[in-house]
């Protein structure tokens, strides 16, 4: 049996004994080695991390053939060793392309940690965001028009990165838009894919501005392509359009004393562009008269019977009120891009969220 037995088998079952045990330690190229390759194997998951790891694999090899050419002798430990450096500056040199290839501007690096990190939305995903704007940072200069009213078409989404913006309608100011804010995110949801619409609004820049657009057809394609996206857009179109509506209620509460439900449609039918002053007058007296407590919200519903106001122009306001009827004209151009296309909620009902 031991006769027709293969060096393996004499390898694995009879391994030859060492005769003698070296006396002196291994050089100090040798130690040196296993110390790197130690702490090199500590390194963490993610590219960083495969950085740290093969750039101290390299040096530990390096070492290891240091010690098979000076001091082992040994041609094969040096040869094999060599390999492994060359096989770890390789990876080293691909995950340094990548990490090239996926740095984007300081903005961009900005924007990813302020919106989508707190929501852990890969980076993948967000490289897809930043493709389809051409990564590209347009910037406004001081008192340069966005958009003017009824001229500029709705043919983009854009985020406003740094500055301050003011909204206004016919002169009147009507909220101010700050960074990582949509500039226009009501006309954006206001139209379908198909439509085509303009600003009813004007958008100034107060400030020197920066900020970055979306061409709306591509933005569409890609919101059409990619779930996960067009969730991410809802979410931030959603939350943006409501911090707007709540900005027009609190400038309503500072100086009238009255907070609405914004969620109904039935507050964009009274206090529109249609209303008229006798309307609005009567909304306040209705108000005043009611005895909810101050930090319930009273909610405005329009019921079936009513019946829809003629679609006459706005008479001038020469009343200190007429603040109101201008804010109404911001509920016009929002609430319309939430509830379009809806029935007026019947007094049983709730706005679906």
């Amino acid at each position: 049996m031991i006769r027709n037995s293969t060096p393996w088998d004499q390898s694995l079952f009879q391994p030859p004994l060492c005769e003698g045990w070296k006396q002196g330690p291994e050089g100090a190229a040798y130690h040196l080695g296993n110390c790197i390759l130690l702490l090199g194997y500590m390194g963490g998951s993610g590219i960083f991390g495969s950085i740290y790891i093969f750039s101290l694999l390299a040096a530990g090899y390096f070492c290891y053939a240091l010690w098979g050419w000076l001091e082992a002798c040994g041609l094969d430990i040096f040869i094999w060793n060599m390999l492994l450096v060359m096989a770890c500056l390789l990876q080293l040199a691909h995950l340094i392309y990548r990490l090239r290839k996926d740095t984007f501007l300081e903005e961009f690096d900005l924007l990813y940690k302020t919106l989508c990190q707190p929501l852990q939305v890969p980076f993948e995903v967000y490289k897809e965001i930043v493709k389809c704007c051409e990564e590209q940072v347009l910037s406004l200069s001081r008192d340069q028009n966005y958009a003017v009213e009824g001229k500029t078409p709705i043919n983009r989404l854009s985020l406003l990165l740094s500055g301050r913006v003011r909204v206004s309608q016919d002169g009147q100011f009507l909220h101010y838009v700050f960074p990582y804010q949509f500039l226009d995110s009501p006309e954006w949801e206001s139209l379908r894919p198909s439509e085509e619409g303009t600003f009813q609004v004007t958008l100034t820049a107060e400030t020197d501005c920066s900020y970055i657009s979306w061409p709306r057809r591509k933005l569409y394609l890609l919101l059409a392509k990619d779930r996960y996206i067009a969730r991410l857009f809802s979410a931030f179109l959603g939350y943006d359009i409501s911090e707007k509506l709540y900005a027009l209620n609190d400038k309503l509460f500072a100086k009238f004393g009255l907070r609405f439900d914004i969620r109904l449609p039935s507050l964009y039918h009274v206090l529109g562009p249609a209303s008229s002053e006798a309307e609005v007058e009567k909304l306040l007296e209705e108000c005043e008269e009611r005895t909810v407590p101050h930090h319930l919200m009273p909610t405005f519903v329009q019921t079936a019977a009513s019946a829809p106001l003629p679609p006459a122009a706005h008479p001038k306001v020469s009343w200190p009120d007429s603040a109101l009827l201008a804010s109404g004209s911001l509920i016009r151009s929002y609430p319309c891009a939430l509830f379009k296309g809806r029935a007026p909620l019947a007094p049983t009902q709730t706005p679906e969220l």
